[in-house]
């Protein structure tokens, strides 16, 4: 036992053999006070002195008053949660979702029903104490039902140490191979992207490519650009990114518009026609088209806008989304790189978003697009000269999309496609990281569901078409390899491939198999520290790490059934489905402080300027306007695969808690609860 270091007894031994001590002052301001000995005040006082009976019970009742408020507040917690979910349980309309994934939903099912199973012989197990125990391997005596269940209990464990151990282990440490490989490969991206940093690496415009001696001929060194806004049934945000459009800094009579809508409302047609109109009658140089027969979704748009004849007098096009919103320097930052570089094909700039603190979800999406954009786009950009373009906030050479075979139909991901193509033929691509873009990342869970499912279906779609092609090209072995290892293969096969099948698998499945235990440094360690690295381009997003990295875990599901599908081209691979989009409003929208103060007068100007005809459609419009603004009531969907994981996940974690593995049942309660979530569709805002 240590000793005690109280030297208080020592001290105050011997005072009461000292002399009393008066001290005397003239106009004293405090009393005197005469030591006679310690004071009883810094005497050591019993714990019991001065409490009565009274005082006693007010100190219980306090005690007992915050423990009921502990309790009370956890109870309103649980309650409100469950309250949201009953909600919104109440108000769906449509039921459980569509399911896409039929047979990977069986599967999950079955191993569900296995696991519950084999939980409840464990459990029974536990209680026997035969649990992580050599249990008795002679036969009992008795025949009764106990005798009977030990004999079952260690068949079970003979079948599952030869049997059903061997093959999980292989193909754990399979996976652990992939996701090792991966994690490599996010490395060297992170550093190279701190070596761009460092080095202050990023291209550059020599000198003012627009300046001239000739002031009269100074309009001739803009060259000619096409700009396109393809649009499906875009009601919420025609309107901001055709202004935002229409606002680019750029010569008049030097640059075009085209509103390629592939709207099948009229409603929504006769709103985008009176948008154009609009600016058209400012002078600007738009036109509206709208194609009758609605084939290849965007890129049979774009394929249908370059087929017409003024096009050949174009040099560039810049192609737009709906819900992009480009500065009024767009054009000036990046369309200056492709002077005097005859082999750029392609500039490549950021997208920036207006409503990513939305939400939780949008949070979540942000990590993931600031990591694709500084990180992969941006160190690809600089050492290869190379990247997949993102279909939009692009600028593209026509020649070079004429050479590549332009926009083709075959897949749901053509800005892949054109991207891999142009590679293919030797040109080359150059990202911006400092030209942002607004745009919207989807706020409801259901639509960026339905987004990663095509961006994750149409590139291993699009792989079994290229790769002949690849392996058939004349570029250099380190390009094809580049193409299909770690371009194809490993960041868009292997990687939702292991994530899936590791933690959503193989994890659980070891619960029940101790022999084919995971080591902790791959349940814990490893994932901590690439989701670290994902987060870094995004500092501001550190406080959500944990959610960012079950969720990622959660999408696995989504993403393996998409590279399934788009790998053996099954029906879901070959839909398109245009991304929800909320209409959010950018401080870059220049125009619309401009239209609120001066709405009055442009109606006026409009009017005046138009015939009878239009003005019934001017009309018609605002009854459109007017219905479009009715309120239309949300409904949340259920998801069958996410719920089936969601209690596959959290049976496993009931069963490593039995065997005391702590941060194993740690990540598999909370990774169960947030697939519990995500299956309830309580993450996000919900669909109209």
């Amino acid at each position: 036992m240590a000793p005690r270091l109280d030297f208080s007894s020592w001290w105050t031994k011997d005072t009461q053999n000292g002399t009393p001590v008066v001290v005397k002052m003239e106009n004293p301001s405090f009393s005197v006070v005469e030591i006679n000995g310690a004071d009883a005040a810094f005497r050591p006082i019993e714990k019991n002195r001065g409490k009565n009976a009274k005082q006693v019970t007010w100190v219980l009742l306090l005690k007992a008053h915050r423990a009921v408020g502990c309790v009370t507040w956890l109870v309103t917690v649980l309650w409100e949660l469950l309250g949201a979910i009953k909600k919104r349980l109440v108000q769906r309309q449509h039921g459980v979702a569509v399911e896409k994934g039929k047979l990977l939903f069986r599967v999950i099912s079955v191993f569900l029903v296995i696991s519950l199973a084999v939980l409840a012989f464990e459990v029974v197990a536990y209680f026997q104490g035969w649990h992580f125990v050599n249990p008795n391997l002679h036969i009992p005596n008795t025949s009764d039902l106990e005798g009977l269940f030990h004999v079952a209990y260690v068949a079970w464990l003979t079948f599952r140490a030869e049997y059903i151990a061997p093959p999980i282990q292989a193909l754990s440490k399979f996976c652990v191979v992939l996701f090792l490989i991966q994690s490599v490969d996010r490395m060297l991206l992170c550093l190279g992207c701190f070596w761009i940093k460092f080095k202050k690496v990023k291209p550059r415009i020599n000198g003012d490519p627009f300046k001239v001696n000739d002031v009269e001929g100074s309009l001739c060194n803009y060259p000619m650009v096409l700009v396109q806004i393809p649009m499906c049934n875009e009601r919420e945000v025609y309107e901001q990114s055709i202004s935002a459009v229409c606002q680019i800094d750029w010569p008049r009579d030097r640059l075009l518009i085209q509103v390629l809508d592939d709207s099948n409302d009229e409603s929504i047609q006769w709103l985008i026609k009176a948008e154009v109109s609009k600016w058209n009658q400012k002078g600007i140089n738009i036109i509206y088209r709208h194609r009758l027969v609605r084939t290849g979704y965007k890129a049979g748009n774009l394929n249908s806008a370059m087929s017409c004849d003024y096009v050949k007098d174009y040099e560039f096009v810049a192609i737009f989304d709906a819900d992009f919103q480009p500065n009024p320097d767009f054009l000036k930052k990046t369309v200056p790189h492709f002077k005097d570089n005859p082999e750029l094909g392609l500039v490549q700039a950021r997208w920036c978003f207006v409503n990513k603190d939305e939400n939780l979800l949008t949070r979540l999406q942000n990590i993931n697009l600031c990591f694709h954009f500084e990180v992969e786009q941006q160190v690809n950009g600089v050492f290869l000269n190379f990247f997949g373009f993102n279909g939009t906030a692009g600028v593209w050479r026509i020649k070079a999309l004429e050479e590549s075979g332009g926009w083709l139909e075959r897949t749901t991901v053509e800005d892949m496609d054109i991207a891999v193509r142009a590679h293919l033929n030797g040109w080359k691509f150059i990202f911006l990281n400092d030209v942002k873009v607004l745009c919207e990342v989807p706020e409801s869970y259901e639509a960026y569901r339905k987004q990663q499912h095509r961006w994750h279906s149409g590139p291993m779609q699009l792989f079994r078409l290229c790769l002949p092609a690849i392996l058939k090209s004349k570029v250099s072995p380190w390009k094809k390899a580049n193409l299909i290892l770690l371009f194809f293969l490993l960041r868009k096969l292997i990687l939702p491939f292991y994530s899936f099948t590791l933690f959503c698998i193989i994890l659980p499945l070891t619960m029940f198999v101790p022999e084919a235990e995971l080591p902790l440094w791959l349940i814990c360690y490893v994932p901590v520290f690439m989701s670290i690295l994902n987060i870094l381009p995004a500092p501001k997003s550190f406080p959500f790490i944990v959610p960012y990295l079950l969720f990622e875990n959660t999408m696995s599901v989504t993403k393996f059934n998409a590279m399934v599908s788009g790998l053996f081209q099954l029906g879901s691979s070959y839909e398109w489905i245009i991304t929800k989009k909320a209409g959010r409003s950018s401080e870059s929208d220049l125009l619309a402080a401009a239209e609120r103060e001066t709405k009055s007068i442009e109606q006026q100007k409009i009017h005046r300027g138009v015939s009878d005809s239009e003005l019934v459609e001017l009309h018609q419009l605002k009854e459109h306007k007017e219905a479009a603004t009715e309120p239309v009531k949300k409904v949340n969907k259920i998801y069958k695969k996410e719920l089936t994981l969601a209690f596959l996940l959290l049976t496993a974690s009931v069963r490593s808690l039995l065997s005391a593995q702590g941060v194993h049942f740690y990540f598999l309660l909370f990774q169960g609860v947030t697939f519990l979530l995500v299956g309830l569709d309580l993450i996000g805002e919900q669909m109209s």
